[in-house]
């Protein structure tokens, strides 16, 4: 931390020594090594403090960035769904759609046509007694 080397520390210990006296250098050395401990906490603590504060806006930054694309996304599908941007609403616009279209779309009149009568595509649920008569059949 200070590059002290052996030399420094025994003359720092020689006159601590020679100045305090022998019966007081152990306490003023505990003493000493307190304050030294609560400044060391005292700059990691605000080292720490420091770093979440620089965390916090960088957290904050990429919020703001994360909103503005989000809100861009949503503008330029709002837009895809109002057709050109012209500013009528989906709903408008599904409504001019219908009012455009055909009543019935153009069929080849050489083809068979595709639909059915609404009893032959679906029956409907068996009744008690088709399922009578099935298990009839299946008697016999």
């Amino acid at each position: 931390m200070f590059d002290i080397g052996f030399a420094e520390l025994l003359l720092i210990a020689v006159v601590g020594l020679l100045v305090i006296g022998p019966e007081r250098l152990p306490g003023a050395i505990r003493t000493g090594s307190a304050w030294l401990n609560r400044l060391r906490r005292g700059f990691n603590e605000l080292k720490h403090e420091v770093q979440r504060e620089l965390h916090n806006d960088a957290v904050m930054e990429e919020l703001r960035k994360t909103s503005e694309s989000v809100r861009k996304e949503t503008e330029r599908w709002r837009d895809d769904l109002t057709g050109s941007g012209d500013g009528r609403a989906p709903e408008d616009i599904a409504e001019t759609e219908r009012a455009q279209a055909p009543a019935e779309p153009f069929a080849d009149p050489g083809a068979e046509s595709t639909a059915t009568a609404p009893a032959e595509a679906s029956p409907g649920p068996p009744t008690p007694t088709d399922a009578a008569a099935r298990d009839d059949g299946d008697r016999r």
